[in-house]
């Protein structure tokens, strides 16, 4: 009876060791990527047309979004209905298979609320969204509905839930048809929908901000001190920046981190514009869970360059560098890595492959 007991025992033991061996180990980190403002001008809509989308435009970002637990992007943009022409400044728009195509890359959410998400109105809006929707992308920052603007965005990533919020400073003098269809900057608003967030179940709020100073390298005074406002709050996590069309810097404010600008990660300004309007940054922000919450423990920034000819295409810079010198390659990826270090960041550059 005894050797039965042991026996027993044993049998209880091994069976509470294969247990413990097989739960799940709670998550401890989890990474982010965030890439700046997806701008189709008509140009790029007509390429995007002749190859069947813009997987082939867009293609240097897919190992990295797609190996990231969270990926964000920014629609600048509402997407044409069937038939419409494509747009561009003032009143712009973008293919729908600019969304299928970002699917398809790996993204989970996307920011909505720019100085250009009612160009075409409520109606833009709902297409836009229904699009996201269609894809499997969530959204944040423009709605077709009151409850759907007073309900938080919440993403999933190895099994913590992340809040995405989403602004802008402008809709260059539109009119919103309802008050909830897009949402403006507005830092009381945001505290209280950062907290909303939380007790939604977020353990981690992402905000992002279309602001700034177009073509100003340097954040302007509205974009820092709304930086340092924001990020003291303890329901926000990171702020990432879109709309001033170049490469901003990284700062980290407290324990917490922003980007000011991330530049047009996909873009097809008129010939003659500017090359820092072609630069962009890719970025990875990698959070760890410690005793006082998530921080975000490595910051590394892919630059990338809109490349116009022969066809449109985005460059992974550090990773054409490697495989030889290019004059113009060098001078993009000098100027976004001096851009993204010049408030004392220093992010390690990594390509997207």
């Amino acid at each position: 009876m005894r050797r039965l007991a042991i026996a027993g025992a044993l049998l209880g033991l091994a069976a509470c060791t294969h247990a413990a061996m097989s739960a799940p180990q709670p998550t401890t980190s989890f990474t982010l990527v965030a890439t700046g403002d997806f701008m189709s001008q008509p140009p790029l809509a007509e390429q995007a047309a002749a190859e069947g989308g813009f997987d082939g435009i867009l293609g240097a970002l897919k190992p990295l979004v797609q190996s990231a637990d969270v990926a964000i992007c920014h629609v600048e943009t509402p997407v044409a209905a069937p038939g419409e022409s494509f747009t561009g400044y003032p009143i712009m728009n973008a293919p729908r298979s600019l969304l299928e195509t970002a699917a398809r890359l790996g993204y989970d959410s996307c920011s909505t609320a720019s100085n250009h998400v009612l160009d075409y109105g409520q109606d833009g809006v709902a297409r836009t969204l229904d699009t996201l929707d269609r894809v499997g992308i969530k959204h944040a920052g423009s709605a077709r509905s009151e409850q759907e603007a007073s309900t938080p965005t919440i993403v999933e990533a190895k099994g913590v839930k992340i809040g995405h919020l989403s602004y802008t400073f402008s809709f260059n003098g539109i009119d919103p048809p309802h008050p909830w269809s897009a949402n403006l900057i507005d830092v009381p608003r945001i505290l209280v929908e950062a907290s909303n967030a939380k007790r939604s179940g977020a353990e981690v709020t992402v905000v992002s901000m279309h602001w700034g100073t177009e073509y100003q390298h340097e954040p302007d005074i509205g974009q820092i001190g709304l930086a340092h406002e924001l990020l003291a709050s303890p329901d926000i996590d990171l702020v990432i920046g879109t709309h001033v069309h170049v490469v901003q810097p990284l700062e980290r404010i407290g324990e917490e981190w922003v980007h000011y600008g991330m530049g047009n990660i996909l873009v097809r300004f008129p010939d003659g514009s500017p090359e820092n309007t072609q630069d962009a940054t890719a970025s990875r922000f990698t959070f760890h869970k410690t005793e006082a919450g998530w921080r975000v423990s490595k910051v590394e920034v892919v630059p990338t360059w809109m490349e116009y000819y022969p066809s449109g295409r985005v460059v992974d810079l550090p990773a054409e560098l490697a495989r030889g010198a290019n004059d113009t390659y060098q001078r993009a990826h000098e100027r976004i890595v001096g851009w993204v270090t010049a408030r004392g960041a220093q992010p390690q550059i990594i390509a997207a492959s």
